[in-house]
């Protein structure tokens, strides 16, 4: 995996995450790796975990929404997971937007808006054998 970034696949949905010291040529192979996975996979969802990334500058955000942009294209849709509370501040004191790109408080939100349930939840509504 040329990102150095891992990017996991979990049904039709990709998952992987940014780390703090997010640099150019990280960010265009995690860009390049996951829009070729989309693709060829034909995988419908991607989440991204920012959860570990203290500071969203300008750089981040412009990926962020290049990836959300390209994967739908692609025909799959982007949510970003795991947005701390103060990055969420500093991109409004910054004036920066992200759109197109959806939002959940974690991975597990992220799942669920895909269309992803709890193995609980789903046991639940299947038809029990009489």
């Amino acid at each position: 995996m040329s990102a150095g970034l891992p990017i996991l696949r979990l049904g039709d949905v990709l998952l992987g995450g940014l780390l703090s010291d997010l640099d150019d040529k990280t960010a265009l192979a995690f860009t390049e790796e996951l829009t070729t996975r989309i693709a060829d996979e034909g995988i419908r969802g991607v989440i991204v975990d920012i959860s570990r990334l203290e500071i969203v500058d300008s750089f981040v955000a412009r990926v962020l929404m290049q990836l959300a942009e390209t994967g739908r294209l692609l025909g799959a849709r982007m949510i970003v997971a795991g947005m701390r509370p103060a990055v969420a501040l500093t991109l409004t004191e910054l004036g920066l937007q992200l759109p197109g790109v959806r939002t959940a408080l974690n991975a597990e939100q992220a799942m669920e808006q895909l269309g992803w349930r709890r193995p609980a939840e789903a046991a639940e509504e299947a038809p029990h054998a009489s």
